[in-house]
């Protein structure tokens, strides 16, 4: 998707609608936050998490992580955000447009962004994760895709009644307030999304080697290491122990 002002500015102003409108009641993207942050190592240094909303899955990072830097696009996301967060003085919650940020090279242990890269250049995006990340670091993502086959049309089918019963147990409500599905549904009529055979194409091109998976709510993830190469691994201390398993 090409990445305008335009679209940014209307991007920021849908989420700060939702912003006004949040809580911390369980959602789609909560409820993968334990598969996403299994794949996480215990003690990271540097954790950079794009598109952070309110700070939910944040506050996960912090907890492997000796500093968070934490950027979104919305000031009222951010502002949440960072009165969400007392308990967490290890995150830097920035506003900012991840395009524009100056990420320093090799800097980061682990990267992590939920339901945001389908707002960005993809290709782009990614190799700007891959160079930001350091030798070893793990990339986590949890996104959309777009429907497009009968697998897809099968999954609906499971996903559409698991969701009215999650909801409602986590809830206490079948579905979210009327100010809310609003919210959501005004943003969507400018979202879009890849087929998940699209998104497997690109990442086998610029992340080899990642695993994509495809989940029951409308939504997939990404689990990637960057390879560490013979000459780095010659020269970091009891590099072969310290790598994480995927």
């Amino acid at each position: 998707m090409r990445q305008t002002r335009q679209t940014l500015e209307s991007i920021q102003s849908d989420f700060d609608r939702i912003a006004l409108l949040s809580n911390e009641n369980w959602n789609h993207n909560a409820h993968y936050h334990e598969y996403l942050i299994s794949h996480i190592p215990e003690q990271c240094r540097h954790i950079l998490e794009i598109g952070c909303g309110t700070g939910k899955f944040s506050h996960l990072l912090a907890q492997r992580a000796e500093r968070v830097l934490a950027i979104d696009l919305s000031p009222q996301m951010i502002r949440l955000a960072q009165q969400r967060s007392k308990l967490y003085p290890n995150i830097d919650f920035v506003k900012g447009d991840v395009m524009t940020y100056q990420l320093p090279d090799n800097q980061f242990d682990c990267i992590a962004t939920l339901t945001t890269l389908h707002h960005l250049p993809i290709e782009t995006i990614l190799r700007k994760i891959r160079k930001a990340l350091k030798p070893g670091g793990i990339f986590v993502c949890l996104d959309l895709y777009q429907r497009s086959n009968l697998s897809d049309l099968f999954f609906d089918g499971v996903a559409y009644p698991a969701n009215l019963f999650l909801t409602l147990i986590k809830t206490g409500k079948p579905r979210p307030a009327r100010e809310v599905r609003e919210a959501f549904a005004e943003h969507g009529k400018t979202d879009t999304y890849l087929t998940l055979p699209q998104i497997e194409q690109v990442y086998a091109d610029i992340l080899p080697r990642a695993l994509v998976r495809r989940h029951l709510f409308w939504r997939y993830s990404v689990i990637w290491k960057k390879e560490i190469t013979r000459q780095e691994s010659m020269t970091r201390p009891n590099s072969s122990s310290n790598r994480t398993r995927i």
